[in-house]
């Protein structure tokens, strides 16, 4: 081994590219005596049954094969649950791979072309965004939300070369309705809208009911969250099959077996298994109105969730203080550091369990 002085100087081959690189800071996955994990809005069940039997049956023997490049089974599967086409159907290891193909397939580069209009992404959002648009050397401008955190939807229609929205939102939870993104998908027809729906399976629609109407659309959903499947790293698009044929492209350019053999197995069974998802998906929805109720009760601010966790700021002291406290308690949420939001923790919904106790520790917080 190196020593750590050699290792360091090694750094000399880094490009100025990665030099440059602010990667994304993911959710921390802690080692030490975390009792209680809220902070990266996991699913706190177990995946279906369906799944763990699915995966129980592969047999290991085949492992030495490359999986399907193209997932036609868990495609099919995909396709049959939202009654599309499988040339409309994408799937990528997990949900933030197949946003880095689409900005790489749908994005003009600064440079690549005369006045090349920003993307556009509001200032308080998932921050893989900001990554990938950096890192993909794009012309782009965040929109900032209004004071209730809302999307300012006149301020999203006015002349850019891309629209990405989380929705529901990531971090604050709240949900655009459909009427909203048809209007704003109508304004510019030959401007895409990216929506990402991570958390839409706890809200009341997904944007897919509006892909007939609008090709301008491309929905990205994942299975890491309301299907319980974060482990196995599985996202895919739904859009018109052009936009599909835009992302294989892609895909094929640099690594056509993204998706392994055991994650297609669990996707595929994680569809078929709809008495499941309906009943793990309704108990989490419970829990989150549950806990933002009793939060209210204790004078929390607690912004309006469409997703699997909270966004609330604390009464009496700031978002970090409240953070610390919890952790040093053994429970985990999230705290951002950035400045519009540094008073709120976001609080990823655990079993009815966990909420109890997270109550009755804040509770004892607040005394």
């Amino acid at each position: 081994m190196n020593s750590k002085d050699d290792s360091q100087s090694a750094r000399r081959f880094w490009n100025s590219k990665t030099k440059a690189l602010i990667p994304y800071v993911p959710g921390e996955q802690p080692r030490d005596r975390i009792r209680i994990k809220l902070n990266t809005n996991e699913n706190p069940y177990a995946p279906a049954p369906e799944v763990m039997s699915a995966l129980a049956e592969i047999n290991s023997a085949e492992l030495r094969l490359y999986p399907d490049p193209g997932s036609l089974e868990l495609r099919q599967a995909i396709s049959a649950y939202f009654g599309c086409k499988t040339d409309e159907v994408f799937v990528g290891n997990g949900s933030d791979e197949v946003l880095a193909m689409a900005f790489q397939a749908f994005f003009e580069p600064t440079g690549s072309g005369p006045a090349v209009q920003a993307i556009t992404f509001p200032d308080v959002t998932y921050s893989f965004y900001l990554v990938y648009a950096r890192y993909y050397n794009l012309n782009w401008r965040t929109i900032p939300l209004d004071e209730n955190f809302q999307v300012p939807l006149s301020a999203f229609a006015s002349p850019s070369g891309g629209i990405i929205l989380a929705n529901p939102n990531a971090p604050t939870g709240i949900a655009l309705s459909l009427d909203a993104i048809a209007w704003l998908a109508g304004q510019d027809r030959n401007r895409l809208i990216i929506v990402d729906e991570a958390y839409v399976d706890f809200a009341e629609a997904s944007a897919v009911a509006l892909l007939g109407e609008y090709d301008n659309l491309l929905i990205i959903q994942t299975l890491s969250k309301s299907r319980a499947l974060a482990g196995l790293r599985l996202g895919y698009a739904l859009g018109a099959p052009a936009l599909i044929e835009a992302l294989e492209r892609v895909r094929d350019s640099f690594n056509s077996y993204t998706v392994d053999r055991l994650a297609q197995t669990a996707g595929k069974a994680a569809f078929e298994a709809s008495a499941w998802f309906e009943q793990s998906r309704r108990r989490i929805i419970a829990s989150r109105e549950k806990l933002a109720d009793e939060l209210r009760e204790r004078h929390f601010t607690v912004l309006p969730s469409s997703a699997n966790f909270l966004f609330v700021s604390p009464p009496g002291r700031s978002g970090l203080d409240f953070y610390r406290g919890l952790r040093q308690a053994g429970i985990l949420v999230r705290h951002f550091k950035q400045s519009r939001v540094d008073a709120y923790v976001r609080i990823s919904i655990g079993t009815e369990d966990d909420m109890d106790t997270l109550v009755r520790v804040i509770d004892e917080m607040l005394l």
